[in-house]
């Protein structure tokens, strides 16, 4: 059974086409009582993403990773520095592949087992984008690098590997305000990983 359109485009017009493409998209939609309305709404469409929380039960610790988030900034950030878990784009790859080339880049760390616990909307009102959530163990010996980030994407990513009770008392204290850190913190906490 070929499920009936409830939204028709009337027009999508490019504004910005930079890291991410944002459009303004005309619309119509048919509501509940079987009416239609239109609408307009400014689509972002960044691509994907992937996260890890890297963990390690035996030391009780979490790497996360601080830098540089400009648009906080702009919104009560006052340096504009975030607590995150490591983090990074698709761009054409697989979420699994992606996370762990994210990881040996951002953390330094070189791992070969993850585990995919759920893909989110992060922001479905206006971003299209999709993160891809993955935990791993990490231990010391999995360290092949100090990372950082790639060298000429100027990241200047700072690595931190935090107390896991300590990562947990950030959030309240507010240090870490990251959704998508706050997420996997959770499910460590309630899937008692570490």
């Amino acid at each position: 059974m070929e499920k009936e359109k409830n939204i028709k485009i009337i027009s999508s017009n490019l504004l910005s086409d930079n890291w991410g493409e944002l459009r303004k998209v005309k619309y119509d939609f048919k509501l509940n009582d079987g009416t239609w309305q239109q609408q307009e709404r400014e689509v972002y469409d960044r691509g994907n993403g992937a996260v890890i929380l890297l963990y390690n039960k035996e030391k009780g610790t979490v790497i996360l990773t601080r830098q540089l988030r400009i648009p906080t900034w702009f919104n009560g950030n006052e340096d504009g520095m975030m607590i995150e878990a490591c983090a990074g784009v698709l761009d054409e790859n697989d979420p699994e592949e992606c996370i762990k080339r994210e990881t040996q880049e951002e953390t330094g760390y070189k791992i070969t087992e993850v585990k995919k616990i759920m893909e989110v909307y992060m922001s479905p009102g206006s971003v299209t984008e999709i993160i891809y959530f993955f935990t791993g163990a990490y231990a010391d010996d999995m360290k092949i690098s100090e990372g950082g980030g790639v060298e000429g994407e100027y990241e200047n990513i700072e690595v931190l590997e935090i107390p896991f009770t300590q990562a947990l008392q950030m959030v309240e204290s507010g240090e870490i305000k990251d959704a998508k850190t706050i997420m996997l913190l959770q499910y460590a906490k309630i899937n008692d990983l570490v």
